[in-house]
């Protein structure tokens, strides 16, 4: 275990605390004036920015910076895109172990407003018959006291796997409608589900509860942004619990990698031994403060995330 997470983290002596598969690639970002954009032939912008991250690299990136032991493998291409990734989860201090692929790094265009919302265009780009062998991620998840796996096509082929592991697993189906049968395999494996509140607008709840009852998970956690989030738990009654949002601690810039944040968070609470609904909370003021940065520039710590909260939305 690294020495920043001997001193803060709630890890143990060996192994990785969270291991995280999939999900690495650039978002090229570019800041308009509204959302959505006008049709125009061209249109005038502030400097395009470009932020290595993705949802399984932001997760990393989050989790290390809380003084957790993070291992991240994933498939990027040996392209100058995937070279940002090796560099932004070098700098972060994420032990990272990619395959590659000759399709290449995963890319996303992101549109985002002055209030921080964003319109992302994802080029998801592997093919469908991508694999990870078995021989690469297994010695690895047996030596990781969590795994967290995104949901990229390849990781769906894990999934029996990584649930015989015993191993407990987290997930993020993002703006999952509730139908998509990709995303079903992956909410009904884990013991830990998050989404976006956003994917099946007022379904939300009933799309909870079918996670709970149909699948594996103790508990299921809907994010709503400014809204705040959503805990449904096994032994919590049939209506999610609402967790406020907390108050960001600077004005807001971007939410790009703000769910990311959430789940690091969530997961450093859960590590740590808290109860589920100061795990939400947990999440919320690391999601919070990462609306407050451009991109994943800055990352919160341990001391920031566990004092004491400053107010609710």
């Amino acid at each position: 275990m690294s020495q920043q997470g001997q001193q803060n983290g709630p890890g143990g002596d060996s192994g990785y605390d969270v291991l995280v598969i999939g999900g690495s690639g650039v978002d090229t970002v570019v800041r308009v004036d509204a959302l959505p954009v006008p049709l125009a032939d061209s249109v005038g912008v502030s400097p395009i920015s470009e932020w290595p991250g993705h949802t399984g690299g932001n997760v990393a990136l989050g989790c290390q910076a809380l003084g957790l032991d993070v291992k991240f493998l994933d498939v990027i291409g040996d392209d100058w895109i995937g070279g940002q990734v090796r560099e932004r989860m070098a700098k972060g201090g994420v032990d990272f172990e990619p395959m590659i692929s000759p399709a290449g790094t995963r890319r996303a265009v992101n549109l985002v407003d002055p209030a921080g919302r964003r319109m992302s265009f994802y080029d998801a780009r592997d093919p469908e018959g991508l694999r990870m062998p078995r021989d690469f991620y297994a010695p690895h998840v047996l030596r990781a006291r969590h795994v967290h796996v995104t949901i990229m096509g390849f990781a769906r082929h894990l999934l029996e796997d990584l649930v015989g592991s015993g191993v407990p697993l987290s997930t993020d189906l993002h703006d999952w409608d509730g139908i998509a049968d990709h995303h079903r395999a992956f909410a009904l494996s884990a013991d830990l589900v998050f989404l976006s509140a956003a994917g099946a607008g007022e379904r939300i709840g009933a799309v909870m509860r079918e996670i709970l009852r149909e699948g594996r998970a103790r508990a299921v956690v809907a994010t709503a942004g400014a809204g705040g989030s959503y805990l449904l738990t096994r032994d919590g009654g049939s209506t999610p619990r609402h967790v406020p949002a907390t108050l960001p601690p600077a004005p807001v810039v971007d939410s790009n990698g703000a769910g990311d944040a959430y789940v690091s968070g969530f997961l450093y609470g859960r590590l740590a031994g808290r109860d589920l609904e100061a795990c939400a909370g947990m999440g919320a003021l690391a999601g919070a403060y990462a609306c407050t940065v451009a991109g994943n520039s800055s990352l919160i710590g341990p001391d920031a995330l566990t004092a004491e909260p400053s107010g609710a939305a």
